[in-house]
Parts: C-alpha cells; structure tokens; sequence
C-alpha cells in the first residue's frame, strides 16, 4: 500500500476505511478485565455504533527466560506460562490518547515489562447502508448469539410412513464477562 492510503484512508460503497493503530497487549486471562477496564478510562474504544469494542484470542502459551536484571533474577530455565492471551483494539491516531492508554496497560498490569504492540492500521466502518433484507446478516440467519444461551435444532425423518420431528437441545456455554465483549 502506498503511504497517502495508509495516512488518509478510503471508501468503498459501503465501507469507510479509516486510519488507526492498533494497540495489542499480552496478558494472563485473570489480568484482562483490570487492564480493559482501565484503558477505557482513557479511550472509549468506538466501532461504529459500539463502543469498548476489542478482540481477545483463546489462551496460549508464553515461553520466556528471566535474565540478570530481572526482579526475579537470572534463571537458567526457560518458563511456560499457561493461559496468556491478546486482546487487540483499535484507537484514533492520537498521541496523547496512545500515550494514556499504553500507561494505563502498563499501570495495571501484572508484569514489569507487559507486551504491547502498536501497528498503523485501516481498519472498516460501515457507512450505514439500509440492507436489512440482506439475507446474510446474522438477523436474517440465525439470530441474535447472545439472546439465548441455549441452541435448538429440529430433524425431521420419516419412519414407517409417518413424519417424526425430533428436537435436540444444548446448552451453549458463553465465558465473557457480563461486563464486555471480550
């Protein structure tokens, strides 16, 4: 991409690709909610017509070594930590919002020297086209994913002659905290 589409954006019919960073930090799972909380002190993390909107990766593995300088000291053993993930949002290229937020992971989170990334991004804004009818959006198809908790799926099989329906029903199992999409 040339720098003037990476510094102005551009549209589409229907999507406005607008300049942004990214900001993407690692963390313990159990960190997550204190770290998101406090960075929205600072940026309201807009998408849209949403706000506090940010994505979390399934937990993963953090492999690191302490060395001399470290407040637990040099170690000869490489750590393995269980249950680390990524949460990644997207916030206006302003300095001084960017400089909030990265003191404000770093204030409240559990490492001396937490992981954070900043990356220039285009990142899609609907513009808000009437597609109601579209028959792809999740209205039109399956619903709402947070209305229920429960999923019901409905077969129906002919057996000597007769029309059975059989419904089966299971219970979803959702871990998001109440508080946010995350």
């Amino acid at each position: 991409m040339t720098e003037p589409l990476m510094s102005d954006g551009f549209e589409t019919r229907a999507i406005r690709m607008e300049p942004l960073w990214q900001v993407a930090f690692q963390a313990p799972e159990e960190d997550v909610d204190r770290i998101f909380d406090k960075v929205t002190e600072f940026a309201p993390l807009n998408h849209g017509k949403t706000d506090r909107t940010a994505f979390r990766t399934a937990c993963g593995i953090e492999f690191y070594r302490p060395r001399e300088g470290t407040p637990t000291g040099a170690e000869d053993e490489l750590r393995k930590r269980p249950g680390v993930v990524e949460v990644a949002f997207f916030i206006p290229r302003e300095t001084e919002m960017l400089d909030q937020v990265i003191e404000a992971i770093y204030e409240v989170h559990s490492y001396y020297e937490p992981v954070i990334s900043v990356r220039e991004v285009l990142r899609s804004t609907c513009k808000g086209l009437d597609d109601r009818d579209n028959p792809h959006r999740w209205w039109n198809t399956t619903g709402d994913w947070k209305a229920s908790t429960s999923a019901s799926y409905q077969i129906q099989r002919s057996y000597a002659g007769m029309l059975v329906t059989v419904i089966f029903r299971r219970r979803l199992d959702y871990r998001f905290s109440p508080r946010h999409r995350l």
